[in-house]
C-alpha cells in the first residue's frame, strides 16, 4: 500500500518535471531515481513521502554516509528532496517542508580538468589536416566540426548531437543551442568553427544524408533534419562523441572541451558574465570556479602590474654584487 502511494506521487511528480519544467527525460529520470531511494528507505521505516519528517531526511542522510556514499552525491540526492518537497508544498500536498534547516553536507570543490592551448591547438590541428586532405572524406570533415564546435563554443555533448541544420547562422557566426530545461541560447563561434562546418555542409554532409535517404527510401526533413549524422545516416550518440573526442587525445572528453574553452576565455580577459551567458549556466556561482583555473594568470598580472608586487627584496648576497658590480662599472667609466 505505501509503496502504492509512493508510485503514485512519484508518477505526478514526473508529469510536473516534463511539462512545467521542461526538464530532459535522462534528468527527470535521476531526480526519480534518487527520490525511489528514498522512499524504499521510508518503507523501511513504515512511512511514505508524504509524511516524512525532519528525522527521516536526516536518518537517510545518515545512511548514505555510512554506506560510503560520498559528499557530493550525498548533496545532490538532497537538492532533489529539496526540489521534490518545495512542489509538494506549493501543490498543498503538504503543509511543512521536511527539508528545512538541514544542512547539505560538506563537499570538497573538485575543479574541472581542462587542456592547455596547446594540447587543443594539436588536437585540432590534426583534425584539421585529416578534413583538409585531398582525399578526405565526410566523416573526416563531420568530426573536425565537431570538435571544432566543442571547443569554440563550449558546448555540452548532448547539445552538439540535438543540433539541427537551421540552428547554424553561419553568416552571423552564430549558432543556437538548445541546453538543460529546453532553454534556449546563442553562442558565437570563431572563424575556424564556422569554416569547419561550411566545409562539412558543403562536401561532408551531403554525402552522409544520401545515405540516409538511400536507406529509408524518403526525402530527409530539410528543417528539422540533424546537423550530425553517422555513416548510416543516423544522428549520432553520446557515447559515440565521447569516443571521438577520446580517440582524438586520450586525456580528454567533450566536458574536457567545454572546461578547456571556459578556462582559456577567462585566462585571456574574459568576464564571467559572459561566460556564463555563453555556457548557459543558471547560476554565476557555477561559472567562478574557472576563477580558480585561472588564478596562475591573476597571480602574474597581479605581480607585474601591481606597483607593491612588482618584485621582492633582493637577498643582501645579491644586493652586495650588485653594489659592487655598479662600482666597477664606475670606475672603469673614463673621466
Amino acid at each position: 500500500m505505501d509503496s502504492a502511494r509512493n508510485l503514485a506521487l512519484l508518477k505526478d511528480y514526473h508529469a510536473y518535471l516534463r511539462v512545467e519544467k521542461g526538464l530532459r527525460p535522462l534528468t527527470c529520470e535521476a531526480y526519480l531515481s534518487d527520490l525511489r531511494t528514498f522512499a524504499e528507505f521510508l518503507e523501511g521505516r513504515n512511512g511514505v513521502l508524504l509524511t516524512a519528517v525532519q528525522d527521516d531526511v536526516a536518518a537517510f542522510l545518515e545512511h548514505l554516509r555510512c554506506h560510503g556514499i560520498d559528499s557530493r552525491s550525498t548533496a545532490r540526492k538532497l537538492s532533489c528532496l529539496r526540489g521534490f518537497y518545495k512542489w509538494l508544498l506549493l501543490d498543498r500536498r503538504i503543509h511543512h517542508d521536511p527539508t528545512v534547516n538541514i544542512e547539505s553536507p560538506k563537499a570538497w570543490k573538485i575543479l574541472p580538468k581542462s587542456l592547455a592551448e596547446p594540447e587543443v591547438a594539436e588536437m585540432l590541428e590534426r583534425a584539421g589536416m585529416a578534413a583538409t586532405h585531398p582525399q578526405a572524406q565526410a566523416t573526416a570533415l563531420r568530426d573536425r566540426a565537431i570538435l571544432e564546435l566543442l571547443y569554440a563554443g563550449g558546448l555540452r555533448v548532448s547539445e552538439v548531437i540535438s543540433l539541427a541544420t537551421s540552428d547554424l547562422a553561419l553568416d552571423l557566426g552564430r549558432v543556437q543551442v538548445r541546453g538543460k530545461g529546453d532553454k534556449e541560447r546563442i553562442v558565437p563561434l570563431g572563424c575556424s568553427a564556422v569554416l569547419a562546418l561550411e566545409e562539412y555542409l558543403r562536401r561532408g554532409r551531403p554525402h552522409l544524408e544520401r545515405i540516409s535517404t538511400a536507406r529509408i527510401r524518403k526525402p530527409a526533413r530539410p528543417d528539422g533534419a540533424r546537423l550530425f549524422l553517422s555513416l548510416r545516416g543516423m544522428p549520432l550518440t553520446r557515447q559515440w562523441v565521447w569516443h571521438l573526442v577520446k580517440v582524438a587525445n586520450d586525456a580528454a572528453s567533450p566536458h574536457t572541451l567545454r572546461h578547456s574553452c571556459a578556462t582559456h576565455m577567462v585566462e585571456h580577459g574574459a568576464d564571467l558574465r559572459s561566460v556564463q551567458l555563453m555556457l548557459g549556466h543558471a547560476d554565476i556561482s557555477t561559472t567562478q570556479v574557472y576563477t580558480h583555473l585561472a588564478l596562475g594568470r591573476l597571480k602574474a598580472v597581479h605581480r607585474n602590474h601591481h606597483p607593491r608586487a612588482a618584485r621582492r627584496p633582493a637577498a643582501p648576497e645579491a644586493e652586495a654584487g650588485k653594489n659592487e658590480e655598479l662600482q666597477r662599472i664606475s670606475l672603469e667609466e673614463p673621466a
